[in-house]
């Protein structure tokens, strides 16, 4: 007997899992081994089961869908679904990765369907194209609330009140917080767009710190200063920094 193509759901709305369940149980090449309502959950399933296929909404608390692509290691084919960021929806059609506009029909589902289908037999990884799908996200200028982190097994939740500074070390950007610190695969350039400019200011090409951090403004020597914050943490300021500083100041 030829092995079932495994399935997880995951969305935080019971009706789309029972839609989405409904139209699989139609097909028989199909068995759902996990639905899950949240992101956590879900990572920990994925990584228990190894499903070839899920069905990912983006719009779930907790963490999203874009976040939790941040943190598989080895995604299975994702079929996105959504039921309002257009946004999302142009990075889909670009990077060719399928996705389900909410309410779908069973046709639209069952094409999907189809075009996963060819994907898992010619054993297509979605790799590349998910990573072209984040990147193409990031560019998006949207002021975030929290950063999401992976570290040895472990998710942090780092809401950014809780940041302190921020320090770029190559492809990665070291968060200093109030809970430690941890290294996320993100560029300066990034949380310089999605943090807010009025509560952190990039001082220098290599740190970004929070206005509610600092304790006062030094000049270093004749033509350079450098920033102490409130646990007298010292860093650089460059000439474009202090501008900035001056402004917000």
């Amino acid at each position: 007997m030829k092995d079932k193509i495994r399935v997880i759901i995951i969305d935080d709305e019971s009706l789309a899992r029972s839609i989405t369940r409904g139209y699989l149980g139609k097909r028989t090449e199909f068995e759902i081994v996990a639905e899950c309502s949240n992101g956590f959950e879900a990572i920990k399933k994925i990584n228990e089961e190894k499903p070839d296929i899920i069905f990912l909404d983006i719009q779930m608390p907790r963490i999203t869908g874009f976040e939790m692509l941040e943190l598989i290691e080895d995604p299975p084919i994702i079929i996105f679904t959504t039921a309002y960021d257009h946004y999302a929806i142009k990075a889909f059609e670009v990077n060719a990765v399928d996705y389900l506009l909410k309410p779908f029909s069973e046709e639209r589902f069952n094409e999907a369907i189809e075009k996963t289908l060819v994907h898992l037999k010619e054993k297509t990884s979605q790799n590349e194209a998910i990573q072209k799908l984040i990147e193409k996200n990031d560019e998006k200028v949207e002021y975030i609330e929290r950063v999401i982190i992976k570290d040895s097994g472990k998710i942090n939740i780092v809401p950014v009140e809780k940041i302190k500074w921020l320090e770029a070390q190559d492809d990665y950007v070291m968060i200093h917080s109030d809970g430690g610190k941890y290294l996320k695969q993100k560029t300066m350039k990034y949380f310089e767009n999605h943090l807010d400019p009025n509560y952190f200011v990039r001082i220098h090409r290599s740190f970004m710190i929070s206005i509610d951090f600092i304790k006062h403004l030094e000049q270093h020597d004749k033509e350079s200063y450098k920033i102490v914050l409130k646990n007298e943490q010292q860093l650089p300021v460059s000439k474009t920094g202090l501008s900035k500083l001056k402004n917000i100041l």
